[in-house]
């Protein structure tokens, strides 16, 4: 089979062997596997010397079932999350409690994003907000603009603030009328959107030095608030500004319980629900349901979708900092 892979900064299409549905495990026919921009553009600049396979949300069809599996079948179309199973290949030996029921009517492409809309559920659950709380989602990339629609449809008061205007425009036109392109056009506008209390919860889902990010957080929240860090930001902040507030600096780790436990991903062991409420399979399968309902849309956000063999062009569009650029799929 065909696999996207990075090797001294280049992308490059490798032959792999095909794998096989192992027990706990379905083989799927990859329809459309997703770029997550920051993590994988980070694997990139990296250069490594030897090839890594990039990628780690996708959506196909399943052709075979392993050992152990009951609640999947040959032919059912289903999302799949988390390296080393999803990736951008043509074929995926993937844990059954990895993959989510795809319904017919949800676009496979839209459904080709569920490691991020994993991710952005669970980082939502972090900041432990609850109904008539507010939550403001600073960068409003793919990643940030799916947990402020996410935010919406959970009926928490919703803020999104990007400084590229066009990001901020694409979450009004979702309904989300408080989005700002300056953080002193939010801070203007606060008050009225979260109540003058200030915000229960900051998610921060921008990269780079975060100081200023995080800083400017504290501001925003009211006393006892919660910033939720999700984008690779550096974690400096003024400690002053955290005391005067008694606040919380949360961390999201992907996309739920579950994530880097080889127990429950590579011998798909499930934790009982009783005790574990939300795992990284539920919370895909959320994903699939706010999509399946309508409740969120992701269609306006694909901007790009590229044949496998252009997987190059399409990493090289991020590479240069296209504007236009927002989702990108791949297509087999």
């Amino acid at each position: 089979m065909k696999a996207i892979t990075t090797k001294q900064g280049d992308i490059l299409i490798a032959d792999l062997p095909s794998p096989t549905a192992a027990p706990g495990h379905v083989l799927v026919r990859t329809e459309y596997s997703a770029i997550s921009p920051g993590t994988e553009m980070t694997f990139v600049r990296r250069r490594p010397e030897q090839p890594v396979v990039l990628g780690y949300s996708a959506v196909g069809i399943v052709e075979a079932v392993g050992e152990r599996v009951s609640d999947r079948i040959v032919g059912q179309r289903v999302a799949c999350y988390g390296a080393p199973y999803a990736r951008h290949a043509e074929l995926l030996s993937m844990p059954a409690n990895l993959t989510a029921p795809v319904p017919d009517h949800v676009d496979p492409k839209a459904a080709a994003f569920a490691g991020l809309g994993a991710i952005a559920v669970h980082a939502l659950r972090t900041s432990s907000l609850s109904f008539g709380e507010s939550a403001v989602v600073v960068g409003l990339g793919i990643l940030g603009n799916l947990i402020a629609q996410i935010s919406h449809a959970a009926a928490y008061r919703t803020v999104g603030l990007d400084l590229d205007p066009a990001r901020a425009e694409a979450l009004r036109s979702v309904g989300i009328r408080h989005a700002y392109d300056s953080g002193e056009a939010l801070e203007a506008q606060l008050a009225e959107a979260v109540g003058p209390q200030g915000a229960d919860a900051v998610l921060v889902c921008a990269s780079g030095p975060g100081s200023a990010l995080l800083d400017g957080a504290m501001q925003w929240i009211r006393d006892r608030g919660k910033v939720v860090i999700v984008g690779d930001v550096t974690a400096e902040f003024s400690r002053n500004r955290m005391f005067a507030k008694e606040a919380q600096v949360l961390i999201s780790r992907a996309g739920g319980p579950g994530r880097y436990d080889a127990s429950y991903e590579r011998d798909n062991v499930d934790y009982p629900v009783g005790y574990v409420r939300w795992t990284e399979g539920r919370n895909i399968a959320e994903y699939i349901r706010l999509l399946a309902e309508g409740r969120i849309s992701v269609e306006p956000l694909i901007t790009d979708v590229f044949p496998l063999h252009r997987a190059a062009d399409a990493y090289r569009r991020y590479e240069a900092g296209a504007k236009d650029v927002v989702g990108t799929v791949i297509q087999y």
